[in-house]
């Protein structure tokens, strides 16, 4: 909380803009690398690629890029745009088997063509359903889930429902820091399939008991993410809005979506969830489209538990162009 007579406190999103990045609908990988150079350098404040992403992250971690790929890769996040973080990261001397690309099931990450990055790069490709999870890393839940196969105390002792939703093994102990790679995607609860949702509902099992009504979610993401095994280690969020799709959540509808050719950048999940509801609302109001809701309590919920900011006063946009 800031004194009186001090500045608000603003969150720093960078806006990287390149109007080539896209060509119907598909990426195009030289522009989008020179975006996500520029981003970081922009967002640092490094005069080379080399120093900052080491100012983010050092050699010796293991750093996991939490994508969200359900969708697929022309709706989820692109591959274009977590290559082209791979390859600063290499080039910032990071062993290949230090990066970690993750979502909650490898087989959605194979569909979405991230582990062909893998056998590119030599580095890991990881669901977190599939490691398992931690007994002692939860999040305790009053609402009870019906548990099904995977999450940790399915059939347990004849147990069919649970009020605890555990971290999975990969997230608590296979990491040290968490770059979050969020699509510009609706959800219908949650407003934006973005870097809150993604990281929360990727990490843990028993999430089905959250999807089912918007307070519920928002309520929980905010909980969820900020588990220290979590946001501790979150050490940068990207949006990557080279397309903005603001109706379909799960399903890949182009039609519904805008090239806006763009990707953000910021240590704040908060401000950059908030940016992409405004974003979209955008699209729906020029298409005349009406939204199935923004679910600002999310938000809020998220800046109570001082996950970063969700007045657009208080935070500060610095565009690249």
């Amino acid at each position: 909380m800031p004194l009186i007579g001090e500045a608000p406190v603003r969150s720093l999103v960078v806006e990287v803009s390149a109007p080539r990045a896209t060509a119907a609908f598909e990426p195009q990988p030289d522009v989008v690398r020179q975006m996500v150079r520029s981003g970081i350098l922009k967002w640092t404040g490094k005069a080379d690629l080399k120093a900052a992403w080491r100012s983010v992250v050092s050699p010796r971690e293991v750093v996991g890029l939490k994508v969200y790929c359900h969708p697929g890769a022309n709706t989820g996040t692109r591959p274009a745009v977590v290559e082209a973080v791979v390859q600063g990261l290499l080039e910032a001397g990071l062993p290949p088997t230090n990066i970690i690309v993750w979502d909650k099931r490898l087989e959605e990450l194979r569909a979405a063509g991230f582990t062909a990055m893998s056998e590119r790069y030599g580095i890991r490709v990881a669901g977190s359903a599939d490691a398992g999870y931690d007994e002692k890393v939860f999040y305790d839940n009053s609402i009870p889930g019906t548990l099904v196969a995977g999450d940790l105390e399915f059939d347990l002792h004849g147990t069919t429902s649970g009020r605890k939703s555990y971290v999975s093994k990969l997230v608590s102990g296979g990491m040290s820091k968490i770059i979050s790679i969020a699509p510009l995607l609706n959800h219908n609860l949650a407003g934006v399939c973005g870097n809150l949702y993604s990281v929360a509902m990727g990490s843990v099992d028993n999430t089905l008991r959250f999807e089912t009504a918007a307070q519920r979610l928002a309520q929980a993401v905010p909980e969820i993410y900020a588990l220290p095994a979590l946001s501790d280690h979150v050490v940068l969020n990207i949006t990557d809005a080279l397309i903005g799709q603001y109706q379909g959540e799960q399903l890949s509808l182009l039609h519904y979506s805008t090239q806006l050719n763009q990707i953000w950048f910021s240590k704040d999940p908060v401000a950059l969830d908030t940016l992409a509801v405004q974003e979209l609302d955008r699209e729906r109001q020029i298409m005349k489209v009406p939204s199935l809701g923004d679910n600002p309590d999310l938000f809020q919920n998220a800046a109570l538990l001082e996950l970063g900011v969700c007045d657009l006063a208080k935070i500060r946009l610095a565009p690249v162009p």
